[in-house]
């Protein structure tokens, strides 16, 4: 078993609270000491409340997803002595309506697209076998009950 921990801090400044005029920017800190940005999203909370520069949880959602996607799918292919020398995922999640009519993060489709070693180009079978083997490990994806697509671009 591992723990992993996360702070988030935020503070009112002096804002109207009552009156929900208060900011939704706060901090995440990390572990390793990387402090990011954050706030609500301006689609949730109309500016200025929200701060459209700083990530929202559901960027978050969508980018740890991916991220876990990627890392798997890096490990298979050195694994297989496949050589990947880049790799971008364009990854885009939808917050709507469930079929408990929640609102909830529904679906997410990743877009990997990855370089590879000029020698060394997997076809389509290994690149589809690869993806799939990374979507069955990915712990973020084995946690939620959100649809997640893998839209191979390479």
């Amino acid at each position: 078993m591992s723990e992993y921990t996360a702070t988030i801090r935020w503070s009112l400044d002096g804002a109207d609270f009552v009156g929900n005029r208060y900011t939704r920017a706060h901090e995440w800190s990390f572990d390793g000491g990387l402090t990011v940005p954050a706030s609500a999203s301006p689609h949730i909370v109309p500016l200025p409340q929200s701060v459209a520069e700083h990530v929202d949880p559901e960027e978050a959602f969508v980018a740890s997803i991916s991220s876990c996607h990627m890392l798997f799918f890096l490990s298979l292919a050195a694994a297989e002595g496949v050589v990947v020398t880049a790799y971008e995922d364009k990854a885009s999640g939808w917050l709507e309506k469930d079929s408990t009519n929640k609102t909830a993060m529904t679906r997410v489709v990743l877009r990997p697209n990855a370089a590879y070693g000029s020698d060394n180009m997997p076809d389509a079978d290994v690149l589809e076998r690869l993806h799939h083997r990374a979507h069955e490990l990915c712990f973020i994806a084995n946690s939620v009950s959100t649809k997640i697509v893998t839209d191979i671009v390479s």
